[in-house]
C-alpha cells in the first residue's frame, strides 16, 4: 500500500521531453511495455467515483492495483501480486470496493496497452521523481466492435523527493508544451464516465450550499469504507465523523432538505456500530499514555496487559461486527439512500432562499438550542440528574459546531469563529465525560483483575488520575461557558 502523488499532462504525438538537468541527476529513459485490464461494474460504479481496479503485466510493478481517491492529485494505491486468472478479481480487493459495487458483478471493461518511457530524477540512490512518457492504446469492451482510442500523455510522480521538485518538474514539462490533463486517470480519459449524479441547484441559494456540503460528506463516508475494512489508523473515527456530520446537517437544515428522518435513524445506527471500536481505541491509547507516565514503582502486576491486550481483544471483536455490518444489506440500503439524497433531494421552500440570510438564521437557531439545553440543565437541583442533562448540552454544542463548519465557506469567518466556540464547549464537557467513562472502565477491569488474584493498586492510581481530570474539566466549565457566550454575542 502506498500514497500516489502525481501530475498528469496531455501532450501531442510529436512532443519532445524537455531537458531536466539542473533539477537533479537524470537517469534514463528506459522503456517498458505495459498491458492492463480494468475491472468495473457494467454501469461503471468504480469509475464514476474515481476508483481504479486493474490487473497489469509488464514494467517494474506488475500485479493487481487498486487506486482509491484521497484528494486532488493524490490517490491511495493498494497492490498485490498477479494471480493466474484474468476473470476473477482477488477477494481481498473485491472486498475493498463493496461500498461502490454493492453486490454488482465485477468484470473487464477496458484494456490499456501502454508503451512507457521512464526518466528518473535521482539523488544518489534516492529516486525523487519519475517522469513517464506514455503512448497509449485504449480499448473499451462492451461494444461490437470494441471502441479503440490512442493518445500520448506524460506523468510526473513524486517518489522520495519533495513537492517543490515535483512542481519544478511540472513547470519544465509545461514550458515544453504539455498541458495539465483534466482526466484523473487513463481509464477516466478512455471511458469518460459520467460523474455520480448531483442535484442541479442555483449557486448562492441555501439549497446549493446545503447539498454541496451533504455531497462532500457522503463522499467522505464512502472514502473511509475501504480504510475501515483494512483497520487503518483513524479510519473508524473519520467514517463515524462523516456519519455524524451528515446526520447533524440533516437535522439542522430540515427547512432546506425534507423527509430525511429515516436516513438520520440509519446514520445513528451506523455511528453506533462504529462507535464501539472508536471508544475502545481512544480509551486504550489513553491508558497506555497514563501508564507510560507513571513511575515504575506505581505499576504493579500485569496491568499493562489487561488494559492493553484485553481492550485490544474487545476492539478486534468490534471490528468483526463492523465488517459484518459493512457487508450487509442494511448498510447498502443506507448508501443507496444517500446517493438518492444527493441526486434527487426533496427540497423545502427554504432551498430557493439566498444562502446568506436563510442559513445564518439556521446557525443562530442551532446555537439557541445550546443555550436552552444549558438553562434546562442548570435548573435541575439534583447534581446527578444535572450532570446527565449536561450531556444534552454537549450534543447540542456538537451540532452547532458541525452546522457552523458546514457554512464556513459560504458565510465566512464568523462561522469559523462560531464553530470554534461550540467546539470549546463540546471539548470541556467531553473531557469530563471521558474521565467518568474511563473510571467506569477501570472499575470493571479492576474487578476482573481482582477475581484473577492480581494486585489492583495501579487501577486505583489511574482512577485517581481520571477523577482529577474529570473534576478539572467540571471546574473549568463556568469559565469556558462565560467566554463562549461573550464570543457568540459578537458573531450572531
Amino acid at each position: 500500500m502506498g500514497i500516489e502523488i502525481e501530475d498528469k499532462f496531455d501532450v501531442t504525438a510529436d512532443y519532445q521531453l524537455p531537458d531536466l538537468s539542473g533539477l537533479a541527476e537524470v537517469v534514463g529513459p528506459k522503456s517498458f511495455q505495459l498491458v492492463a485490464l480494468y475491472y468495473d461494474t457494467p454501469d461503471l460504479r468504480l469509475a464514476r467515483r474515481g476508483v481504479t481496479l486493474r490487473r497489469r503485466r509488464g514494467g517494474a510493478d506488475p500485479g493487481w492495483h487498486l487506486k482509491l481517491p484521497k484528494a486532488k492529485g493524490v490517490r491511495q494505491e493498494i497492490a498485490i501480486p498477479l494471480t493466474r486468472s484474468t476473470k476473477v478479481v482477488p477477494a481481498e480487493l473485491a472486498e475493498l470496493v463493496r461500498a461502490y459495487t454493492r453486490g454488482a458483478e465485477l468484470g473487464v471493461v477496458a484494456e490499456l496497452d501502454t508503451r512507457r518511457s521512464v526518466t528518473l530524477l535521482k539523488d544518489g540512490d534516492r529516486k525523487l521523481v519519475e517522469i513517464a512518457d506514455d503512448r497509449v492504446k485504449g480499448t473499451v469492451y462492451g461494444t461490437d466492435p470494441p471502441a479503440v482510442m490512442r493518445w500520448r500523455e506524460v506523468e510526473a510522480e513524486l517518489l522520495e523527493g519533495d513537492e517543490k521538485l515535483l512542481a519544478k518538474t511540472g513547470k519544465r514539462l509545461r514550458k515544453a508544451g504539455a498541458t495539465p490533463s483534466p482526466a484523473t486517470s487513463k481509464l477516466a480519459k478512455l471511458l469518460d464516465p459520467p460523474p455520480a449524479p448531483h442535484a442541479g441547484l442555483e449557486p448562492g441559494t441555501a439549497g446549493h450550499t446545503v447539498m454541496a456540503y451533504l455531497s462532500g460528506q457522503v463522499t467522505a463516508l464512502l472514502s473511509q469504507d475501504p480504510r475501515v475494512r483494512r483497520e487503518e489508523e483513524d479510519a473508524v473515527h473519520q467514517m463515524r465523523v462523516a456519519a455524524r456530520r451528515l446526520r447533524s446537517a440533516l437535522k439542522a437544515f430540515k427547512p432546506v432538505v425534507r423527509n430525511t428522518s429515516e436516513i438520520q435513524d440509519e446514520l445513528r445506527w451506523l455511528g453506533g456500530v462504529l462507535g464501539e471500536v472508536r471508544d475502545l481505541e481512544v480509551i486504550r491509547a489513553r491508558f497506555a499514555r497514563e501508564l507510560a507516565g507513571l513511575p515504575p514503582e506505581l505499576v504493579v502486576g500485569p496491568v499493562r496487559a489487561r488494559l492493553g491486550d484485553d481492550l485490544l481483544r474487545r476492539e478486534r471483536e468490534g471490528y468483526d461486527t463492523i465488517r459484518e455490518t459493512l457487508g450487509g444489506d442494511r448498510y447498502y440500503a443506507l448508501l443507496d439512500a444517500l446517493d438518492a439524497l444527493v441526486s434527487e433531494p426533496e427540497l423545502g421552500k427554504a432551498a430557493a432562499d439566498p444562502a446568506e440570510t436563510r442559513l445564518a438564521d439556521v446557525a443562530a437557531a442551532n446555537w439557541n438550542r445550546v443555550t436552552k439545553a444549558y438553562e434546562t440543565a442548570q435548573a435541575i437541583d439534583d447534581p446527578e440528574q444535572r450532570e446527565i442533562a449536561m450531556h444534552d448540552v454537549r450534543k447540542a454544542a456538537k451540532r452547532a459546531r458541525y452546522t457552523a463548519e458546514a457554512l464556513r465557506d459560504t458565510l465566512g469567518k464568523r462561522m469559523g469563529t462560531l464553530a470554534k466556540l461550540a467546539e470549546d464547549v463540546q471539548e470541556v464537557l467531553g473531557a469530563h465525560q471521558d474521565g467518568v467513562v474511563a473510571q467506569e472502565t477501570l472499575a470493571e477491569e479492576a474487578g476482573s483483575a481482582r477475581r484473577a488474584g492480581e494486585d489492583t493498586f495501579t487501577y486505583g492510581v489511574l482512577a485517581g488520575l481520571e477523577r482529577a481530570a474529570a473534576d478539572r474539566a467540571h471546574e473549568d466549565f463556568p469559565r469556558v461557558w462565560s467566554e463562549t457566550m461573550a464570543g457568540v454575542e459578537k458573531v450572531l
